[in-house]
C-alpha cells in the first residue's frame, strides 16, 4: 500500500511526457501542412507550363508535347519549380533523391572506412565524390536549364563534366580493387592514363553533340554523345568483365552479384538513353512521367549504388591482392589524375560554351 502514491506519481509523470510529445508531433504536422501555403506566398505569380510550340526548338524533346516552363523568368521561379508539375520534375527528383541517398551512404562508409588515414580507401572515396558530382550537376541542369538558351548549354555542359568525373571514378575503383593479377600485369602502365583521356573525350563528345543540337540530325548528335562514352565504359568495366566471365555458382565472392547488378543496370539505362522508346510508342502521354530519360536516371542511380557496394566489398575482401599489386605511390597518382580530368573537362566545357556564345550573338545580331 505504501507504493501506491509513488506509482500514481510515476504514471502522472509518464502521462505528462506522452502528452508533451504528442503535442510536439501535432505542431510538426501543422507546420508541414503550411508548406504548400508558404510556397504559394513565396511565389504567388508562378506562371504555368506551356506547349512545345511556345518554346524554341532547342528546348523541345521529341514526342513530349506539354509541360514546358516558360523562358526568361527569374531564378526563384526555376528554383521553386522543384515543387511544380512540369516535364522535368521527375528528372530533377530522381537524381536529387539519388544525391541524398549517396550522402547517407558516404556517412555510413565513413564510420567503417578510414578515408583520411588509409590511402587504399581513396579510390572508393573518389567514386563516391564523383557520383555526388554527377547527380548534383544533373539536378542543376534539369532544374535551371530552362531559363534561357545560354543557361541550357551552360548547365548541361556542367552535367557532362560530372558524367566524365563519374566515368573516371568508375575506372579507378575497377582497376584498383577489381582487377585480377593477369589483367593488371598487361595494363598497369596505361589503364588510368587511358581512362583519363577517354573521360575527357566523352565530355568533349557530349558537349559537341549538345552544341550541334538541332542543327544536325538526331542520330548524328547521339553518335557524338554515345560513341565516346561507350568506348570509355568498355575500357573502364574490363576488370569487372573479366571477373564476371569467370564467375561460377560455386564462387564465394560476395561482390560479384553486385558487379553483375551494376552492369545489368548500366546496359538497361544505356538503352533508354539512346532510344526514347516509351514516348515514341506513347507520344504526348509521357509529358510528366514515363519518359525514357526518367527511366535512364533511375537505372543509372541503381547502377551507382550497386557499384559503390561492390567496390566496398572488394576494398574489404581483396585487400591482400590489391595492396600487393599497387605500389605505394600509385594511389596518389590516380587521385592526381582525377584532378587533371576535372580541370581538363572544365576547360573543354568552357571552350564549347565560348563557341555557343558566339553562335547566340550571331543569331541575336541577325534579328
Amino acid at each position: 500500500m505504501t507504493q501506491a502514491p509513488g506509482t500514481a506519481k510515476l504514471l502522472a509523470v509518464m502521462a505528462t511526457i506522452v502528452m508533451e510529445r504528442i503535442g510536439r508531433v501535432f505542431i510538426s504536422l501543422q507546420q508541414i501542412r503550411q508548406v504548400p501555403r508558404m510556397l504559394n506566398e513565396a511565389a504567388p505569380s508562378m506562371p504555368g507550363t506551356v506547349r512545345d510550340t511556345e518554346v524554341p526548338l532547342y528546348f523541345r524533346d521529341h514526342h513530349v508535347c506539354t509541360g514546358y516552363r516558360p523562358l526568361d523568368q527569374n531564378w526563384r521561379y526555376y528554383a521553386l519549380s522543384l515543387f511544380q508539375r512540369h516535364n522535368e520534375t521527375i528528372n530533377v527528383w530522381t537524381h536529387l533523391l539519388a544525391f541524398l541517398v549517396l550522402l547517407v551512404k558516404l556517412r555510413q562508409l565513413a564510420e567503417v572506412v578510414d578515408f583520411a588515414g588509409d590511402p587504399h580507401a581513396w579510390p572508393l572515396l573518389v567514386l563516391i565524390l564523383s557520383s555526388l558530382t554527377y547527380t548534383g550537376f544533373s539536378v542543376a541542369a534539369h532544374l535551371l536549364g530552362s531559363k534561357s538558351e545560354l543557361c541550357n548549354y551552360t548547365f548541361f555542359f556542367l552535367d557532362y563534366v560530372g558524367v566524365a568525373q563519374y566515368q573516371y571514378g568508375s575506372a579507378i575503383v575497377h582497376f584498383y580493387y577489381a582487377a585480377d593479377e593477369s589483367l593488371h600485369g598487361h595494363v598497369r602502365r596505361i589503364f588510368m592514363p587511358a581512362a583519363t583521356v577517354l573521360s575527357c573525350l566523352s565530355c568533349l563528345g557530349c558537349c559537341y553533340g549538345k552544341y550541334w543540337n538541332h542543327s544536325r540530325s538526331t542520330w548524328v548528335r547521339k553518335v557524338c554523345q554515345v560513341l565516346p562514352s561507350t568506348i570509355a565504359y568498355l575500357w573502364d568495366i574490363s576488370p569487372v568483365a573479366q571477373r564476371l566471365l569467370s564467375w561460377s555458382t560455386s564462387s564465394s565472392d560476395p561482390a560479384l552479384p553486385y558487379h553483375f547488378g551494376q552492369v545489368a543496370f548500366f546496359l538497361s539505362c544505356a538503352v533508354f538513353f539512346t532510344f526514347p522508346v516509351v514516348e515514341r510508342c506513347l507520344p504526348g502521354r509521357c509529358d510528366f512521367v514515363g519518359q525514357s530519360h526518367q527511366i535512364f536516371h533511375v537505372f543509372l542511380s541503381c547502377c551507382t549504388l550497386c557499384q559503390i557496394h561492390a567496390s566496398h566489398l572488394d576494398y574489404v575482401g581483396r585487400r591482400a591482392l590489391y595492396s600487393r599489386l599497387h605500389g605505394g605511390g600509385e594511389v596518389a597518382l590516380f587521385a592526381g589524375l582525377y584532378v587533371v580530368t576535372l580541370v581538363a573537362c572544365a576547360l573543354i566545357a568552357a571552350f564549347m560554351l565560348r563557341k555557343v556564345k558566339q553562335v547566340i550573338d550571331l543569331k541575336s545580331k541577325s534579328k
